[in-house]
């Protein structure tokens, strides 16, 4: 049985998926790609020019420095030359020349316009010319790379010395082929769909969904409806009833309650607008990333939860000190509301762990100074997040005419309550797998929610009081239903004890490998596994799932791809990355799956937020960011952003050994046969290449 909330978490990272994609798609240059004359004869020599209009604040590298000095560098791959043959090497028509403090070497590169041009000989009267532009587009703004392949296609029509027979021209030629992918965009900044994106170029980074032709406003209904899919993840929906708790019984009248109820929204507005740009312009998309995985701030959550459920068992009431409600009474009065934003702060701050990866996409489209978009992008998101907690803030004036103690209200409090103390230990599981504290294996999780979950079951049968609880003379239907349900859930969770993968639940619970007693590593180990030529760097620090053997260290694994003649799988992940969980659970675990990953790859899992610091000499200074990366999470992060221009995960890129893509990355998808498709579909052009 398909567990709801795995439904609820598919249709959530649909949204953030098609939001990652808006802000991160970047037009190519505008190439221009033709003889220097259109008629000739068999023995001539020809020259083919290439011109790239260049976006605004992008260069592109040339080719005349050395290419061990580390950029890429322009060059010209032939896929097809009948009729015609390459004389000399591709030459760079004046290029700009510079010293690079970060690659530590001079360089060649091209701003605004850029001109190439190459020597052919006419060997045949027919033929035929195909290949591509192989080069790099960078932005010292940004601090992004990207790198672009320009296809070309010419049929060629050559004259005899001395024949009067008029060719077919090149244009004539092309306009039988195709229109030029040149001549469709007219601005190098203009709005680009994917299929445009295809056909002029294969990128390391993102061509995962279409271009919204709408612009601005396509980009802000995205993020307005993936504000609203946000409310569906663990650490923004059980903010609602303490919403509910923190709202009941403010306010005097109804006037004042909806005041105070717009004044909340209008701060979760201001909180998020104001600060994700702020932290865009100041701080950039790491920010983001520490805020969801570092220990402080996910202990401060586990530590928030397990107050709140104290207080909804009826340990305490959430009651401000008397003097300081009527300090908070006065300031209301006179327009002051400090109280009700400091709950909305909390409300940000806490559920920032959960929408972190759609704010570090927004974070991204505003690291070039384009602080418009991000700002409209913001404010639709916490639009959208903010009018529920806005109603449900409104609604509590309704509660009041309802017993304060005792009765179902009571009785509500309390399974929120228990909710809300099995959830707060999924914040402390993400500190304790970045920092390797080993206090909650994945047996020792699931034993807590275990007991949670089997009390709160006794609980709504009566057999458990609390304080506050009136005394119950009759189990009510609803209530009966609830105890099954609960119990159902038990049950469901007590064969993860011994190693049952739980699919339904992936995304809440540690990963396999913490796992101390697995009945079914017996099973993974029997199956074919994939060889290790080398024993993987980091190997006691970090493990692979379902018995695969793969490696952590990007250099490592793509040495042995090479030497096993294997293409190159590599994992973007996190230890605290809820739908990598997930994807291993659910996708990774099918047999048809697991068989390809072991047998038809080399796998490389880099942890985006692994806090290992590395040996000083191994430090470097990030391109992007022009920041130190000390430590093995950051370098991995910075590689992610820098080389595929995403900083999302889980995001899976398959390489050939010339670290070229096979065929597109791949973000969160729980579908099996569509990742059976994608591992399917690298493996047979890498047999191609």
């Amino acid at each position: 049985m398909k567990h709801p909330k795995s439904s609820l978490f598919a249709f959530t990272f649909l949204f953030f998926s098609l939001f990652t994609a808006m802000a991160q798609m970047v037009a190519p240059p505008k190439w221009n790609i033709a003889f220097d004359r259109e008629e000739f004869n068999i023995g001539e020599e020809i020259e083919l020019i290439l011109k790239a209009d260049i976006p605004r604040d992008w260069y592109i590298y040339s080719n005349d420095f050395d290419e061990d000095v580390g950029p890429i560098l322009t060059h010209l791959i032939l896929e097809e030359n009948v009729g015609i043959v390459q004389k000399g090497d591709l030459k760079a028509i004046n290029p700009k020349t510079k010293y690079d403090n970060i690659w530590e070497g001079e360089v060649t590169y091209f701003e605004q316009k850029g001109e190439f041009r190459q020597t052919f000989e006419i060997t045949g009267a027919a033929g035929r010319l195909t290949g591509v532009v192989e080069y790099q587009m960078c932005s010292d703004i940004t601090g992004q790379c990207i790198l672009y392949e320009e296809d070309f296609d010419f049929q060629l029509t050559a004259r005899a010395n001395g024949s009067t027979q008029e060719p077919a021209t090149i244009a004539e030629e092309l306009a039988a082929e195709s229109p030029s992918e040149a001549d469709k965009i007219d601005d190098p900044t203009e709005e680009i769909d994917a299929a445009d994106v295809e056909a002029s170029s294969r990128t390391y980074i993102s061509l995962e969904e279409d271009e919204d032709k709408s612009g601005l406003i396509g980009f802000m209904i995205i993020a307005f409806l993936a504000g609203l899919a946000a409310l569906l993840t663990p650490c923004v929906f059980p903010m609602i009833p303490m919403t509910v708790t923190f709202f009941t019984g403010r306010s005097k009248s109804r006037v004042q309650g909806i005041r105070n109820a717009f004044i909340y929204g209008f701060s979760i507005i201001a909180i998020y607008t104001i600060a994700g740009t702020a932290v865009a312009a100041l701080q950039g998309p790491e920010f983001a990333n520490w805020l969801s995985t570092h220990w402080v701030p996910n202990v401060f959550f586990f530590l928030v939860f397990i107050f709140f459920a104290f207080a909804f068992l009826g340990m305490f009431e959430l009651n401000l000190p008397t003097g300081f409600v009527n300090k908070m009474d006065a300031k209301a009065d006179k327009g002051g509301m400090t109280g009700v934003f400091f709950m909305a702060f909390t409300l940000v701050l806490v559920s920032f762990s959960c929408t972190g990866p759609i704010v570090g996409s927004i974070l991204i489209s505003s690291a070039g100074g384009a602080l418009v978009k991000p700002i409209l992008g913001m404010f639709a998101f916490s639009l959208a997040f903010a009018i529920p907690f806005t109603l449900f803030a409104i609604f509590p004036e309704w509660l009041n005419s309802l017993p304060k103690s005792g009765g179902w209200l009571n009785s509500v409090k309390v399974v929120l309550g228990f909710l809300e103390l099995a959830l707060a230990f999924k914040f402390l599981s993400i500190a304790d797998q970045v920092y390797h504290w080993g206090l909650l294996d994945r047996d020792i999780y699931l034993a807590i929610w275990i007991v949670i979950f089997a009390l709160l079951g006794v609980y709504l049968l009566g057999k458990i009081r609390l304080p506050h609880d009136s005394p119950m003379e009759y189990l009510g239907v609803p209530r009966l239903m609830l105890a099954i349900i609960t119990f159902v859930f038990v049950l469901y969770l007590i064969p993860g004890l011994w190693g049952a993968p739980l699919k339904a639940l992936s995304g809440y619970l540690p990963p396999m490998s913490t796992h101390d007693f697995n009945i079914l590593e017996d099973r993974y180990a029997s199956e074919a596994e994939n060889e290790l030529d080398e024993i993987p760097k980091y190997g006691n620090l970090l493990k692979m799932p379902h018995g695969i053997n793969g490696y952590f260290d990007y250099e490592q694994a793509l040495r042995v791809a090479k030497k096993q003649d294997k293409p190159l799988f590599i994992d973007f992940t996190g230890h605290g990355c809820v739908n990598c969980r997930e994807m291993e659970a659910r996708v990774w675990s099918d047999p048809e799956v697991l068989k390809r990953l072991k047998e038809d790859f080399v796998m490389v899992a880099l942890y985006i937020d692994e806090r290992l610091e590395l040996p000083e000499a191994e430090w470097y200074t990030s391109s992007y960011d022009g920041k130190v990366k000390k430590t093995m999470g950051k370098q991995n992060a910075d590689f992610q952003i820098t080389r595929f221009n995403n900083n999302a995960q889980p995001y899976y890129v398959l390489l050939d050994h010339n670290e070229e893509l096979l065929v597109k990355p791949k973000a969160y998808d729980s579908s099996i046969p569509s990742f059976i498709e994608f591992l399917d579909e690298a493996k047979t052009e890498f047999t191609r290449r």
